[in-house]
């Protein structure tokens, strides 16, 4: 006989109260020093400071890359790379419909269009073989986005990019310390972008950081982040259209320390994922995502799978993350495929629009098939409950079994 489910009054299989999932950010007297050294040198300023530059250099290095642009966030870091790369007003950027708003907000932004291209279902990432049938004499870039920490087929997205002569930004923002066949991703494409806010693996509260292995679009990142002047040149000498996207002193400098901890932190959620990725192959329904030997380090911002909901009783997703909250296992259903945001409609309407050029696609009436379907059956974990410990992992499929033999 089933366990009644705590959703109908059973007890729960984890009481968050007194056994809470592991808390996020990590922080000690180390993140404490690193504030009160910028407090005290009196320059808050990156242009006057030197925590903004040496945390650059770091984490450029770490992440195989020359050359760095920290900037606020990660939707300006995307906006800035599109920009530096001269894309704006009549041009198209190809996108995966599964990723936050940011990626293709920073496209709509600097006035080009954005191109949907469907994703994989059993990656999340954008499908590398329906990337050339999307691609017109108006299309600049294509945005790859390394959902959930896991590396895109970036074999396959600079196939046709090359091909066709195309910019690759990487949209790295929850992948940070990732690795593509021993490359950590960001340094792949002509740009890559990360984020830092509150939920990353690499975390400042807020910020981004643009990486790339080209000096003149280096130059042009920095030109654009900093109101538009160049490197060589005076404090009101401004060659190009820029922003004040400056990151601050305080950022950078907890941003140094938190990176310290970034590769143990990141081997810990790999050793957990691996372990829970074991225990729920026992779980009749529940589909993971598929292994690939060249994806050589996994962030695993997220923890994702896939339910069928024949297996559960014919329950929804929404149903089924009630019941899990309520065993104390805190999940989300994630994405929605971009295209149904009301923005899209807006824009397919030429509301508001900056640019009237080129195609305006039926955002509303897209359908991309596997997007759909994986929007209706995915779910994810967050980041910070892959830090805790086996016995963690052990709750969460306990939590789905007594689910599925309740609902069955």
């Amino acid at each position: 006989m089933s366990q009644p489910l705590a959703i109908n009054g059973g007890t729960p299989v984890r009481d968050i109260n007194t056994k809470p999932w592991t808390k996020w950010p990590f922080y000690d007297k180390t993140e404490e020093e690193a504030l009160l050294r910028v407090l005290h040198s009196d320059n808050w300023w990156y242009m006057e400071g030197t925590e903004g530059k040496t945390f650059e250099t770091e984490f450029a290095e770490m992440h195989n890359a020359k050359y760095a642009v920290a900037c606020v966030n990660g939707s300006a870091a995307l906006e800035v790379s599109l920009r530096a790369l001269g894309i704006g007003c009549g041009d198209e950027v190809i996108v995966p419909p599964y990723t936050f708003i940011a990626t293709v907000a920073a496209v709509l932004t600097v006035g080009a269009t954005p191109i949907f291209v469907d994703i994989e279902g059993d990656t999340l990432n954008i499908d590398p073989t329906k990337i050339e049938e999307a691609i017109t004499p108006r299309t600049k870039a294509v945005i790859p986005v390394h959902i959930a920490g896991r590396p895109a087929d970036l074999d396959g997205v600079l196939e046709f990019a090359h091909k066709h002569h195309l910019h690759v930004i990487e949209d790295a923002a929850q992948a940070h310390y990732a690795e593509w066949r021993g490359t950590k991703v960001g340094a792949i494409g002509d740009f890559g972008t990360f984020s830092f806010q509150a939920s990353k693996n690499l975390n400042a509260g807020e910020g981004g950081i643009i990486l790339t292995n080209n000096e003149e679009l280096a130059d042009r990142a920095w030109s654009v982040t900093h109101v538009g002047r160049v490197r060589s040149g005076g404090k009101y000498r401004h060659e190009v259209l820029g922003g004040n996207y400056r990151m601050t002193e305080f950022q950078s400098a907890l941003l140094r320390t938190q990176m310290q901890r970034l590769p143990e932190q990141t081997q810990k959620r790999t050793e957990n994922a691996k372990y829970l990725r074991s225990r729920l192959l026992a779980i009749e329904g529940i589909e993971l995502p598929k292994e690939d030997p060249r994806i050589t380090v996994d962030a695993y911002h997220l923890f994702t799978m896939r339910f069928n909901p024949e297996a559960f009783g014919g329950k929804s997703k929404a149903e089924l993350v009630k019941a899990l909250h309520a065993e104390g296992i805190p999940c989300t259903s994630g994405y929605v495929p971009l295209y149904k945001e009301s923005i899209f409609a807006t824009h397919s309407n030429k509301q508001g629009a900056r640019c009237q050029v080129g195609q305006r696609p039926d955002y509303p009436n897209l359908n991309l098939p596997v997007c759909e379907q994986v929007c209706k059956e995915n779910l994810w974990l967050f980041q910070n409950m892959l830090l805790g410990n086996p016995s963690d992992m052990d709750d969460v499929v306990t939590a789905l079994d007594k689910i599925q033999r309740a609902w069955r």
